[in-house]
């Protein structure tokens, strides 16, 4: 869809995996805002509803706060589709609804009536309120299929879409047209249709973001409801399969999965055995009114303040997807990333860490490009919210960044304070990171969290 003149404007969540849009956008050849991914969610059942918009805390203080740029992501697009309210005396986001014309969607089977079942997809996603919000506003639904089969075959519990909303089916002519992921054709795990041994996780070597992963998992308590985010902390779910301990906690994923183990990669969304997988609309709900009792995300920039920015970097769009609703709302959010990027070269030897090569690019900046998380905003919520790179951990204070730990071998001033664009405030009591984390043994920290668990 990524050509000149097809696009007026693209309202997106996440933009990595549409990187011709994302040029486009950057070029100013089209309107372009990125809004959290749940409020998007929530805006299609809110336009099927004839709502005027969705009414929500997510998004204050980050840049689609219109105080901050309004999610808009280039000089072209003008018009205001978020504007700040006031209710009951506290600050709201409200997100404009808008008429859609056609839903393009996919499901497993259409029957003759136009039912539509998911029973071999990965995720339900929002495609019911995708489908009532176009047949609202008077547009065409379009499902895409793999199969059709005769009236009556699919179970009534089973019909996801009601053949009432869709106007048109399309089988998928070749299987790669009808992948269940980005990067697998079928996986029938992710489905809920058969459980894999989790034995055939494979562990991760001691490295740089094994060593981040290990830390941040120190921080999940035993019975928490956990999010994973993409590429770091996805190895905290490895690391947790490897110390034995993937029973201890439940994890989820913000489109739909509960239980199991989240997929990595470009399958990621999915969710090896999950128990159950909800609609994304429904698992934002439970998310943004604050179900998440601890979330490990990605950090690629970070600020004297303690602001993060995952979203946009220089002429490449990234976009926030659900990030910005899951770091505002969970109880604990633990940010994981390298301390500099593109070309750091680490070794462990005898537990202790040695920087080989430092990366050119610094991640520890004095003010982010994009304030996807911000850190006046947890300050104000009392969120506690940890910082983990390989080398140094820091919390958010009070005041900004309290450096709070930092690895054995490395040295304070050398490798962390001048590889930093800015002063953090000292912790009293800084300490050596957990000498665990840096043996290539496991850390054996199943005992201490069985006794955990049952205090609780």
């Amino acid at each position: 869809m990524a050509h000149d003149g097809l696009i007026k404007r693209v309202v997106g969540g996440h933009w990595n995996l549409a990187p011709k849009l994302g040029k486009m956008a950057v070029e100013n050849k089209i309107e372009a805002y990125n809004f959290p991914q749940g409020v998007v969610t929530h805006l299609f059942r809110d336009i099927a509803a004839g709502k005027p918009g969705t009414l929500t805390h997510i998004g204050l203080e980050t840049f689609v706060d219109p105080r901050f740029g309004g999610g808009k992501l280039n000089q072209v697009t003008q018009e205001d589709l978020v504007e700040l309210t006031n209710v009951k005396g506290k600050e709201y986001l409200l997100y404009h609804s808008f008429p859609i014309d056609v839903a393009l969607i996919r499901g497993t089977s259409a029957d003759e009536l136009g039912n539509i079942s998911f029973e071999k997809e990965a995720l339900t996603l929002e495609g019911l309120s995708i489908a009532q919000a176009v047949k609202n506003s008077g547009g065409i639904v379009i499902v895409q299929v793999e199969r059709v089969v005769q009236a009556g075959s699919i179970k009534a519990r089973d019909v996801k879409i009601p053949g009432i909303l869709v106007d048109a089916v399309v089988i998928a002519s070749r299987a790669e047209f009808h992948m269940q992921s980005f990067a697998e054709q079928y996986n029938p795990s992710y489905s809920g249709e058969i459980r894999l041994p989790l034995t055939e996780l494979k562990a991760i070597g001691l490295d740089e973001r094994k060593i981040i992963a290990r830390r941040a998992f120190l921080e999940v308590n035993p019975k928490a409801i956990v999010n994973l985010g993409i590429g770091v902390p996805e190895g905290v779910a490895s690391v947790a399969a490897e110390e034995g301990v993937l029973d201890q906690f439940v994890l989820t994923v913000e489109s739909g999965p509960i239980g199991g183990v989240p997929a990595g990669g470009l399958s990621f969304g999915a969710s090896f055995n999950p128990e159950c997988i909800v609609d994304q609309p429904y698992q934002f709900d439970f998310y943004d009114g604050g179900g998440l009792d601890i979330a490990v995300l990605g950090m690629a920039q970070l600020d004297e303040e303690g602001n993060v920015n995952v979203s946009r970097f220089g002429t490449r769009i990234a976009g926030a997807g659900g990030f910005i609703n899951i770091s505002q709302t969970a109880k604990k959010v633990i940010f994981c990333g390298t301390f500099t990027a593109n070309g750091l070269g680490v070794e462990v030897q005898d537990g202790k860490l040695e920087i080989l090569q430092e990366g050119k690019i610094s991640k520890l900046v004095k003010n982010v490009e994009h304030i996807t998380f911000s850190g006046s905003y947890a300050r104000k919520k009392g969120q506690k919210v940890w910082y983990v790179t390989e080398r140094a951990v820091f919390a958010l204070g009070e005041q900004g960044l309290v450096l709070e730990e930092i690895a054995p071998g490395v040295d304070l001033e050398k490798d962390i304070l001048a590889r930093m664009d800015f002063k953090p405030i000292i912790s009293e009591s800084l300490k050596i990171m957990d000498a665990k984390l840096f043996h290539p043994e496991l850390m054996k920290i199943t005992e201490d969290l069985n006794e955990r668990c049952a205090a609780k």
